[in-house]
């Protein structure tokens, strides 16, 4: 009688494990974007929106004390006259100004700094003036005629996160490690940088900066996804990817603040959406784009600081694994002593 056969592998339990863990998660990851999508934007309101006031004391006290009295909405700064309110503007210190006369107030806006804001502001600023009086309203820097709506620009983010993200993996997928893969990303996000402009400026004429410097801008914005990815994917494996991604496209984009303002999202997510690539190429492409490359620096560093930390990885990775694939050095051999004559 021949021998019992070994009893085959309990596989059930594992496949159930699987079936739960996936049950569980996608809904999970649903919720989470759901979440980050949709509750920056039931929530939006001013939040110490960097508002100018100008013109005489006399004048501009009582409107700058309305304001103040917002519970916070806004954070007003004063200026003598509307030509320092315009410079403030142009220098995106303030995303708005109310220029108080005799004649009653006036308006200063800049559409190109958020269209959102820029209807919030005249929204605001009319509850504020007296039953029946007009308040005129100046943009004194539009949005370009392409775009009026800034919807174009604020759909630039995503584009980039995803271009950026598929770099990264490319890079991971084919292997490509150290130099050649930090080279890899380099000339990518080049060539990104150049097509996006191409379309985004010279096509569809949503961007009227300097042609040059968007091109950088769109650039550096995918260089810092897409170094990210590639990092942490060569350090810590392929879940690297997927962390990466999470981070970048399920939080960085909505977090952003590219379609309306940092200030108008609920607290801290403004704060943390510019200290992430999205957020921060948005400011600085806005800055670029429209105001000449005002307050462009901090958005600038931060997206150095993610594109060299990333590639800094990326090396450390490909060190790492040219290490433990290299052989072991041979020991050398001993010398068998030889008897004394």
């Amino acid at each position: 009688m021949s021998a019992p056969s070994a009893t085959p592998p309990l596989t059930a339990p594992r496949h159930g494990a699987k079936l739960l863990a996936v049950a569980l998660v996608v809904p999970l990851l649903a919720a989470l974007a759901l979440w980050a999508f949709a509750w920056p934007t039931a929530r939006t309101a001013p939040r110490d929106l960097p508002l100018g006031v100008a013109g005489p004391a006399a004048a501009a006290g009582p409107v700058e004390r309305r304001l103040s009295a917002r519970d916070g909405a806004f954070e007003v700064h004063r200026y003598a006259d509307e030509a320092a309110a315009r410079a403030a503007i142009e220098d995106r210190t303030v995303y708005g100004a109310v220029v108080a006369g005799p004649d009653g107030p006036k308006l200063l806006t800049a559409s190109a700094a958020g269209p959102v804001v820029a209807q919030l502001l005249q929204q605001a600023v009319a509850a504020q003036a007296p039953a029946g009086v007009k308040v005129p309203t100046v943009d004194v820097v539009p949005a370009p005629a392409a775009d009026p709506r800034g919807a174009a620009l604020s759909s630039s983010v995503l584009p980039l996160a995803i271009a950026g993200v598929a770099g990264g993996s490319i890079v991971t997928l084919t292997r490509l490690r150290g130099t050649g893969a930090a080279l890899a990303l380099l000339a990518a996000s080049a060539v990104v940088g150049l097509a996006a402009t191409a379309l985004a400026d010279s096509w569809l004429g949503v961007l009227t900066g300097n042609w040059w410097a968007e091109a950088g801008v769109l650039g550096l914005s995918t260089l810092a996804v897409g170094a990210t990815v590639a990092g942490l994917a060569a350090l810590a494996g392929p879940a690297g990817i997927g962390v990466a991604a999470l981070v970048v496209v399920l939080l960085g984009n909505p977090f952003s603040g590219v379609a309306s303002a940092p200030q108008l999202l609920p607290e801290p997510v403004g704060v943390i959406g510019q200290l992430l690539p999205p957020g921060a190429g948005g400011s600085l492409l806005r800055s670029v784009a429209y105001f000449d490359g005002a307050q462009a620096v901090r958005p600038a560093l931060t997206l150095a600081a993610w594109a060299v930390l990333g590639l800094l990885a990326v090396l450390a990775g490909g060190l790492r694994a040219r290490r433990a694939t290299d052989p072991a050095p041979a020991p050398a051999p001993t010398r068998t002593p030889q008897p004394v004559s």
